[in-house]
Formats: C-alpha cells, structure tokens, sequence
C-alpha cells in the first residue's frame, strides 16, 4: 500500500493529502462539477415542485417519505467514514439516480405534457448523474481504491420497481415519489461535493 493510499483511509488525514498534479487536477475537476450540479439539483427539485399543484409547495406541506428501491438519503455517519468509502457511496448512488429520474420524466411527460422546461431538466439531470457517477469512479481509480465492496443495485431494476409501485398507487404517490428522487438527487450531488471538497489541497479540514 502506498503512502497515498494509506493516509485516504484514515478519515483524519482527508484534508492533508497531497496528490500528484495530475490527479490533484482530477479531483480539482470533479469537485467543480459536483459543484455546478449541485445548483442545478436545486433549480430541478424547485421547478418539479412548481409544476405538481397543491398540496405540494404550500407552507407546511409534509410529503411521505416514501422509500425509493435501492436508494437511501446519505447515512447520518457517512461523513465519517473513510474517504475511499464515501467516494464508493457517492458513486453508487449516482449509478441508481439516472434510471429513476428517467422513471420520474416520463411520469411528469404524462401528467405535465406542457411542462418543457421541466422534462428537459430531469432528462438533464439523468446525464450529469452518469457523468458525476464516471467521474468520481475515475477519481477512486487514480487513488488506486476502486474495487467494489459488496453487490450494486442494477439500475435498471430499481428503475423499474420504482416505476411499478408509483404506477400502481396513482397519480399522488407518482408525484411524492418524483419529489423523493429529485430531492435524493439533491442530496447525494451535494454529498458527493462536500466529499471531493476534502480532497482538493487547501480544503475544509
């Protein structure tokens, strides 16, 4: 194990590494990407709230947190895990996020048809996930800590339970469980920025 290698699993040690150039530049990169898609999830769960009437967006609306199949809110610890593994969690759930807005742009395509903008955000949103996805992927191969621990939700049957039980319980669980994906996609961008924000030399400690 090299020197590199070993300071990224003391979680301690994040804010002290000193890559070589060309990964600090990686790093450097897909920290500024998480970064723009973070402001762009906002803008997304924003617009997707405008467009699904009341109750959602009134003062004090309350959606069920409905589970979406193969994907959680980042875990109350996840910030004190190894880097390696926070970037592997990252990556995961960014693997499981682009079938499940696609699940969600088709619903809105039948209950929004004249909602443009909104269907080109989540087909947006689908894209810059795979692209956040592979590019924090390529940054754990150039730490050399990409090996897969334990099995990856497919994607695609995520997808389709998600599909299935919004389906089968009408049009206001569809809408919450859009809600719930689009605030996921939300949350695990800004995760994944905080987390290669520890990595970039000179960042949060």
């Amino acid at each position: 194990m090299s020197r590199r290698e070993g300071s990224l699993e003391d979680p301690q040690a994040d804010s002290s590494i000193s890559p070589l150039p060309h990964l600090e530049a990686k790093i450097r990169q897909t920290h500024s990407l998480a970064r723009l898609l973070t402001k762009y999830a906002e803008q997304l769960l924003q617009e997707y709230v405008q467009h699904q009437g009341d109750p959602f967006g009134l003062p004090g609306f309350s959606p069920p947190r409905l589970p979406v199949a193969g994907l959680s809110a980042p875990a109350p610890g996840h910030a004190g895990l190894p880097a390696p593994e926070r970037l592997r969690l990252d990556a995961a759930a960014l693997t499981a996020l682009p079938p499940l807005l696609d699940v969600v742009r088709r619903h809105q395509a039948e209950l929004n048809p004249r909602a443009p903008r909104l269907l080109l955000r989540l087909e947006e949103a689908a894209r810059q996930a795979r692209a956040l996805g592979a590019a924090v992927e390529a940054v754990l191969a150039a730490l050399g800590a990409d090996e897969t621990r334990g099995p990856r939700p497919e994607p695609a049957v995520v997808a389709t339970h998600a599909a299935a039980a919004a389906a089968d319980a009408g049009v206001f669980p569809a809408k919450v469980l859009g809600l719930r994906v689009c605030g996921l996609y939300r949350e695990w961008v800004s995760r994944t920025e905080g987390d290669l924000g520890q990595l970039v030399p000179g960042g949060p400690a």
